[in-house]
């Protein structure tokens, strides 16, 4: 996978086009006149038009992916080229740049995100400096692709489980209720990947262990059956090719155990001390107006390693004195005791393929449990 400089989505563009036909056929102005550079602005419209428009075929489904993972893990690439060798699809993707799990049902609010152009093979592709919630977001605002509104959203397939109350900092299954609350099916897949065992491989396995599932949901929603109330969070057991099956299961009460680890002071790289602090722009204009405030943000010896003492100058010209400690966070498996064959975490540990139907309203779990079960039943 591969990024390109095309700075401006085709969406974006024609949008924007618009505006100025509309704007300028009121004042008499021909387009070609507006702005300073049409022939640059032009290039790039045809480069991004070429980029990500050039596969669109309005007469199949769209199929919109992301991940949490990040654009360029093998979870997402593997999902992606066997939906695209189907033939049957439009492929869309847009992922975050970097991992993004446990961020939950975060935007990127007040905040301005980069959307670069991608290359994956067969799919229209961006990667955003945001979360999956940014991804499902933008693309479903239509700023991004040709196509106003996607058959399907997946998400995945996510390296690690998202059992229990897990789904609620799991940004994958954040994506996916996304989708669902902008009225769109959804799935999400992970993988249950174990730490010195799973090998890359069992992505692509999982993938194919998914495939039916993915297939079924598609037709299910062209012809209107599919359940409209619900996402489906689908877990594949750390053995892909060896799982007993897909088993409809209940959300647990199971959760990772968050451990803060205290990380040595001196570890941090030097720009992480300043990270965060607000109006470092103030107190970097003060010292560029007095000299002897030179060092102002030195570190002090401390005798914990973990402990760092720093001094910075305020706007009022004033020493202040901050101590700093730096964290880690890790999770770790926490034991669940319930015996429940239904639940989520359980059916993993047995080997079967655990399928949870996610609601946006609690209040209606018995009908959503009823419809997903029906339509798992009928499908696979």
């Amino acid at each position: 996978m591969t990024t390109k400089n095309n700075f401006l989505p085709p969406g974006l563009v024609s949008n924007l086009q618009d505006v100025l036909n509309k704007k300028n056929k009121n004042n008499n102005v021909p387009v070609e006149d507006v702005g300073t550079n049409n022939d640059d602005d032009k290039k790039i419209e045809d480069e991004s038009t070429s980029a990500n428009d050039e596969e669109y075929d309005p007469s199949k489904p769209v199929i919109f992916i992301t991940n949490s993972d990040g654009i360029d893990s093998p979870g997402l690439l593997f999902l992606v080229e066997a939906i695209v060798n189907e033939g049957l699809y439009n492929v869309s993707v847009c992922a975050p740049q970097l991992d993004k799990s446990y961020s939950g049902h975060s935007y990127t609010h007040q905040e301005t995100i980069a959307v670069t152009t991608a290359e994956i093979k067969g799919a229209s592709a961006y990667q955003i400096s945001g979360t999956p919630v940014d991804c499902v977001s933008v693309a479903l605002s239509g700023a991004l692709f040709a196509w106003s509104k996607p058959s399907l959203v997946i998400v995945g397939v996510n390296k690690g489980t998202s059992c229990g109350h897990d789904m609620f900092t799991s940004s994958a299954v954040a994506g996916a209720r996304q989708a669902l609350i902008s009225g769109i099916p959804s799935l999400s897949f992970s993988l249950d990947w174990k730490k010195g065992e799973s090998e890359e491989s069992h992505f692509k396995d999982a993938v194919s262990v998914c495939m039916p599932v993915i297939k079924a949901a598609i037709r299910d929603v062209e012809k209107g059956v599919f359940p409209k109330s619900s996402s489906l969070h689908i877990t594949v057991p750390a053995s892909p090719a060896e799982n007993k099956g897909f088993k409809l299961t209940k959300q647990s009460l199971w959760r990772s155990k968050p451990i803060w680890q205290a990380i040595a002071a001196n570890r941090m790289p030097p720009a992480a001390r300043f990270a965060n602090q607000h109006g470092m722009g103030l107190q970097l204009a003060q010292l560029g107006r007095d000299a002897s405030a030179a060092g102002a943000a030195r570190r002090l010896g401390s005798q914990k390693q973990s402990l760092e003492v720093v001094e910075s100058v305020g706007v009022s010209g004033k020493v202040e004195k901050k101590t700093v400690r730096y964290f880690r966070l890790e999770f770790q498996d926490s034991n669940e005791e319930d015996t429940d064959e239904n639940l989520d975490f359980r059916a993993l540990q047995d080997g079967f393929v655990s399928v949870t139907p996610i609601s946006v309203s609690t209040l209606t779990e018995p009908d959503i449990e009823k419809a997903a079960s029906e339509w798992i039943s009928s499908a696979l």
